[in-house]
């Protein structure tokens, strides 16, 4: 076994967070003031856009929301190669999640 398989074998069962993006809007604090029930957000995002995906706040794939067994779930449809340049990548990590529960 590789000395880099063995440190990954150490580290697999570290639990990291993954996050989902549905989408974004800003809004003037005046027009967050008067949400209340039932009000209406729009969302940067189109119905059949794929969704973002991190882990730790980085972007690893993009995927779909599905249900399965009466609960949301997630189909990972594209990973997102590592390949890419690194622009890319910067300009992912810069419009990550603003929280971990957006």
């Amino acid at each position: 076994m590789t000395d880099n398989l063995r440190g990954l074998d150490l580290i697999r069962d570290v639990d990291v967070s993954l996050t989902v993006e549905l989408g974004r809007t800003r809004l003037a604090l005046r027009d967050v003031l008067e949400l209340v029930e039932d009000s209406i957000v729009p969302l940067d995002r189109q119905i059949d856009e794929l969704l973002d995906i991190y882990v730790n706040g980085k972007p690893i794939a993009k995927g779909e929301v599905i249900t399965e067994g009466g609960r949301f779930a997630l189909r990972i449809v594209e990973m997102i190669s590592e390949r890419r340049s690194g622009e890319d990548r910067r300009a992912e990590e810069r419009s990550a999640p603003l929280a971990e529960n957006a």
